[in-house]
């Protein structure tokens, strides 16, 4: 199989602490990877170096064959939730990802509204997200990641908020763009998530990663 992410020798020291340490892996295309860990464990810190929001210490990370923070500041095609999604909440979801969106001007309309159906918010309401639920926003988050077709997802407990149909939802779609050949990385501290989804699992505790499955 292809590989999507290769990381060697990746270590991150701050004030003294060792976060990340000495990590070694690859993440293949097409499938669905599980990290697992306490808080504070190093998962959210990991994606943020894959992503280039933290230069590491040492070591090296490609994503799709080009160096992070050397040939790319940050992965191309690419999308993401870490920690909580922030949006403004005097405007509506649809709002927020049209402002969004128009960073990139890769979408159109269309595109935007199609992501919110995805995740099932309907992108004519006009409720603005400051009267959304947790889950609504945790949607509107996934819609966020999603809308400008990336091939790559990196998701930072995605189920957060989602009640149990949400979730069973959520893990139909996830299951579909994998099967279409999207790759995602998926922080959870749901053992039944990680189970039913991730075709590998990763283990974090203090900085050292270990494969489990």
């Amino acid at each position: 199989m292809e590989c999507m992410i290769e990381i060697e020798n990746l270590s991150l020291t701050m004030k003294k602490q060792v976060i990340l340490s000495d990590i070694n892996l690859t993440f293949e295309k097409g499938k669905i990877h599980g990290l697992i860990g306490r808080n504070g464990s190093g998962k959210t810190m990991l994606m943020k170096c894959i992503l280039g929001f933290i230069r590491p210490s040492q070591g090296t990370i490609w994503v799709d064959h080009k160096r992070i923070g050397k040939e790319v500041d940050f992965p191309p095609h690419t999308g993401v939730i870490i920690e909580t999604p922030g949006f403004l909440y005097n405007y509506s979801g649809y709002n927020n990802l049209r402002f969004l969106a128009g960073i990139n001007r890769k979408i159109g309309k269309e595109q935007i509204r199609d992501a919110i159906k995805m995740v099932g918010l309907d992108p004519d309401s006009k409720k603005h997200v400051g009267r959304y639920s947790l889950g609504m926003r945790q949607r509107l988050g996934l819609a966020q990641a999603l809308m400008e077709n990336p091939e790559l997802l990196l998701l930072d407990e995605p189920m957060n908020g989602l009640d149990k149909h949400g979730v069973a939802e959520m893990r139909e779609l996830f299951k579909k763009l994998a099967d279409e050949g999207r790759t995602i990385i998926m922080a959870n501290h749901s053992a039944e998530d990680i189970e039913v989804l991730c075709d590998t699992v990763c283990e974090m505790d203090l900085g050292v990663l270990e494969r489990i499955k």
